[in-house]
């Protein structure tokens, strides 16, 4: 095999992301029994949408790309933001940028559906559900949502389901509500048939039959108001209200929950984290007790485990998709969990006293420009305010031009209307260039001389009384020495890709590359308000027209939005796009759905959330879609045809060699084909969706493209469409457009922060190593296939019994066997230091197992190895030489405590329990906890920090 390396290139990125070389490649072949990588690729992909090998884009080194990096980065300007509307400056703690944000122990973690390897980030966010309970007076929270104005949505959306009001279909939201946030609910409302007001809380409410409200609190124009009689008003309609709140302003105003709220939505971006052009931020969602069951997200859960210890784990909604798919409260299934983090850990740096004195300085800021302005002879429009003031005058346009001028940036609000937020960030010396602006000759008064007369306190009716963050993790850790040692112990309680690999079917759990993550931190990426001007970021722009240009290219599609935050977002856009496109033809009748009974279960839900109809494909035995149900379905409802969403390859794992069939069956009936971008880890510089039949995929970028799962979040699900679904993609949140479908996120690039991630990733790799690392995913997963189907059942391959980047192994006949479950040999897996492969999915009781090209010959051998050990555990249980109740498996996973306990009275060794392989004795990992009791935890909901005590109480009643 001819190497692609040469000495001119000797830092060259593929052969450090590609875990296979040259030589363990042969051998991988030579297991398969093919001599080639092309025979190999022969063998799986269909020929008839195989494209040709490419090389017009050039691979580049590391030092070359970031190189190029600094360049875009240099074409931002960094001015000093004044504009808020949800977005404002603050200041990172170093110890948590150094070890959260740009820690692969905390980036590269999954989503904690195996818990008892992720007791470090479920702590770090129950911290996190703890700080918005609190500070919103509100007796539950999630562990975050995607960003302000989708949090807004969902609970428009949970307000409808669970509103005593089941008469209205009104939806009031207050003109002081951030604009984007209006303009996602727009989006929102329509296809669930939502009539949306938008109006003045004082005069429009009352006589307004609605099953729900939302405020802005403090509002959009800065002005703080008693929500209290609104509040009542929408009550006594049997609606709930919901209030979009300034977490950092709670520390000062009275809570929402004091003030009447069922539900309180935001943003929890000013805790530590920056403005990132937009995103990845933390949004958040409380609520009251009784509607736990409903809220849309992640809930994180106190529960016990096996020796009755505390424990923690996701509650209640744990992948609800997939469970009750068209039926699902939302189509999330991801969140902002590294950006959760992070804020919650700002919140526990600081702690009350310091959230608070941050508060403050930003109030009284204000307060002493707010002056300085009076001074000057201009009107303050809003009576009361936190952070921003709104203020009158003529000269706008000039005011403008001197901030700009100044490196600043103000916000227009109106013709005769500016606005201006303070943040953390600002100084004396800020205020003092503020208000040069304004003077238009006048003497600028200095700060200190304003500051000597101004009374700045939040007092009456708005002050908060109430305490906050009471709990101990909040006291602990305001030293760096205690934080950072706070910090270790947390990552070390957790598996993640600096570990091991994590072997996750359908999840693409490859590493991401160093160099890839280090732009993200940088100012001139970090420090970009998602409003500044166009010609201070240039360099974004350049940036996001060479991404979509890459993804367009990798997916044969004609056209990309950047702007969906998550896969599940992606997913809806792109079914609004077909929507409205059939409408702009005159076929707004088109609303039938098919979807394979095998599909991802945000697929039925993003399709319910777009106002289709939904009917269900039947699946073969082979785990492909049934082209004669296909056929009789299309045929059924050829009238009302939208769109089919099919996942290629398969949910099972294959490529279907009827995927250009299906595709012309669909167009045949007047439909578009959805093609699910889950699994384009097999297919970038093999197939393109866009040229064997999709209309329409969304991608996960933190899949294939390398952006970091971070503990379930962030991610970006960017939608590509072909030509005739353009016009119909998202348009801007603050822009008016008449074919595009109305924005999906609050900014107009989504999650922007991280997108210089998968450009770099795609610059390094270029078109010859995008195709290698699709080559070597497919290896991978048929290696492992070869090695274990003598162990194991492989369920699903195609007609030359070869799988695709992915297998599931069947372990439902242990069940008969010898009574061990899926749960079992995942729990067992832990004793070996690995993360468990996807469970139940799309086949109950079934492991889904996905190597990626990133990993070595040599771990897969490790992972295999493993496998194949606890196969023979599981004969022992057969044989009956050990109990089927007390063995290895069923006691997974051991921890330190338990192996080193005085009392050892299991039928198998403490060496079995703790070393099975030989290989743990260099390195091994035990799990915090023993394995955890789920029934427990849903029984006894308990979702904040509550003292320790209370768990003791709790297990002894349960006793």
């Amino acid at each position: 095999m001819t190497t692609i390396f040469s000495l001119e290139n000797h830092d060259e990125f593929i052969g450090r992301h590609i875990g296979i070389d040259e030589t363990t490649r042969g051998e991988m072949l030579g297991e398969l029994g093919v001599s080639t990588i092309d025979e190999l690729m022969q063998q799986v992909v269909p020929g008839n949408i195989r494209i040709e090998k490419r090389d017009a884009a050039p691979a580049h080194s590391e030092s070359a790309t970031l190189g190029r990096l600094k360049e875009l980065a240099s074409k931002n300007r960094v001015f000093k933001s004044f504009i808020g509307a949800g977005y404002y400056g603050c200041i990172t703690p170093g110890v948590i940028q150094r070890n959260v944000l740009e820690n692969p122990a905390w980036y590269t973690a999954y989503t904690p559906y195996q818990p008892e390897i992720s007791q470090g980030r479920l702590e770090a966010l129950l911290t996190f559900q703890t700080m918005v309970s609190d500070l919103t007076g509100l007796e539950i929270a999630n562990a975050s949502l995607l960003d302000e104005a989708t949090a807004a949505a969902e609970a428009m959306s949970l307000c409808m389901r669970t509103s005593k009001n089941k008469a209205s279909n009104t939806f009031f939201v207050s003109k002081d509500v951030h604009p984007q946030t209006i303009a996602v609910l727009q989006t929102r409302a329509k296809p669930i048939g939502v009539e949306l007001v938008v109006g003045d809380h004082t005069t429009d409410l009352d006589g307004l039959d609605c099953f729900g409200a939302l405020f802005q609190y403090p509002g959009t124009s800065g002005e703080i108001t008693d929500f209290t009689a609104a509040v009542e008003s929408v009550h006594a309609k049997k609606g709930l209200a919901v209030f979009a709140a300034d977490l950092l302003s709670l520390t000062l105003l009275k809570s929402p929950g004091e003030m009447g709220a069922d539900i309180a939505i935001g943003s929890t971006q000013r805790f530590g984290v920056p403005m990132f052009f937009g995103g990845p931020h933390a949004a958040y969602m409380s609520t009251r007790e009784p509607h736990k069951r409903a809220m849309p997200g992640r809930l994180i859960g106190v529960s016990i485990d096996a020796h009755g210890d505390t424990a923690l784990r996701m509650a209640l909604q744990t992948r609800e998709q997939h469970i009750r798919r068209d039926r699902a409260t939302s189509n999330i299934c991801t969140a902002q969990a590294l950006l959760a983090i992070t804020a919650g850990l700002y919140a526990c740096y600081h702690g009350p006293e310091g959230l608070k004195r941050i508060a403050t300085r930003v109030h009284r800021f204000t307060s002493v420009l707010a002056e300085g302005l009076n001074r000057l002879g201009f009107e303050i429009v809003n009576e009361r305010w936190f952070d921003t003031v709104t203020v009158r005058t003529t000269d706008a346009d000039a005011i403008q031009t001197a901030a700009a001028n100044g490196e600043m940036n103000f916000r227009r609000l109106g013709a005769d209307l500016v606005g201006i937020s303070i943040d953390e960030t600002t100084t004396r010396s800020d205020i003092e260039s503020v208000l040069a602006c304004f003077a238009n000759g006048q003497a600028v008064p200095t700060f200190d001389e304003l500051d000597s007369t101004v009374i700045a306190d939040v007092s009456g009716d708005f002050a908060r009384e109430s305490e906050y963050l009471t709990h101990p993790v909040f006291h602990q850790y305001q030293t760096e020495t205690e934080m950072l040692r706070y910090l270790r112990k947390l990552s070390d309680k957790d598996l993640a890709l600096d570990r091991t690999m994590i072997p996750l079917g359908s999840c693409t759990m490859k590493l991401n590359a160093t160099t890839e993550m280090v732009p993200v931190t940088w100012p001139e990426f970090a420090g970009i308000h998602p409003y500044a001007p166009a010609d201070q970021t240039e360099g974004y722009a350049e940036l996001i027209r060479e991404l979509e240009a890459m993804l367009c290219d990798a997916t044969g599609y004609d056209a990309m939005s950047l702007q969906p935050n998550a896969g599940s977002q992606g997913e809806f856009a792109g079914l609004l796009a077909i929507q409205a496109y059939n409408a702009s033809r005159g076929e707004e009748h088109r609303n039938v759905c098919l979807i394979p009974n095998s599909a991802h279960g945000t697929n039925p839900a993003s399709a319910k959330m777009a106002g289709m109809d939904i009917v269900v494909v039947k699946c073969d035995d082979d785990g492909n879609v049934d082209l004669e149900d296909l056929k009789a379905k299309a045929t059924q409802h050829s009238a009302n045809l939208a769109c089919m969403m099919i996942t290629y390859p398969s949910t099972h794992g294959v490529f279907e060699e009827h995927v250009s069939e299906l595709c012309e069956v669909v167009h045949d009936h007047g439909g578009q084909v959805y093609i699910d971008g889950a699994n384009l880890n097999a297919q970038v510089g093999l197939c393109e969706p866009g040229k064997y039949g999709g209309d329409v995929s969304h991608l996960n970028l933190h899949k294939t493209f390398c952006i970091p799962h971070g503990g379930g979040g962030p991610g970006v699900g960017p939608v590509g469409v072909r030509s005739h679904l353009a016009p119909f993609l998202p348009g801007c949140p603050l822009n008016e457009n008449e074919q595009a479908v109305g924005p999906v996120s609050g900014a107009n690039w989504g999650s922007a922060g991280i997108l210089a991630i998968p450009w770099a990733y795609i610059y390094m790799m270029g078109d010859t190593g995008l195709r290698m690392a699709s080559e070597n995913a497919i290896l991978s997963a048929n290696y492992v296939a070869a090695r274990l189907k003598d162990h194991y059942p492989v369920l699903y391959t195609g007609s030359n019994d070869r799988v695709a980047h992915e297998c599931i192994i069947d372990v439902r006949p242990l069940k008969d066997s010898a009574g061990i479950a899926v749960d079992d040999i995942a729990k067992r897996l832990m004793d070996y230091g690995f993360h468990g492969p996807t469970m139940s999915f799309p086949v109950p009781g079934t492991l889904m197992i996905e190597p990626t090209e990133s990993e070595s010959k040599a771990e897969l051998d490790r992972f295999c190895d493993a496998m194949i050990q606890i196969r023979k555990e599981v004969q022992a249980v057969e044989d009956g030489t050990w109990d089927a109740e007390d063995n290895p498996l069923k006691n997974a996973p051991h921890t330190a405590f338990s192996i080193a306990s005085d009392e050892w009275n299991h039928p198998y060794s403490r060496q079995v329990a703790a070393y099975p392989v030989a290989s743990l004795k260099a390195q091994k990992y035990f799990t915090p906890v023993g394995r955890i009791d789920q029934v427990y935890g849903d029984r006894n909901v308990v979702c904040t920090c509550p003292p320790i005590e209370e768990y003791a109480e709790a297990v002894a009643a349960e006793e």
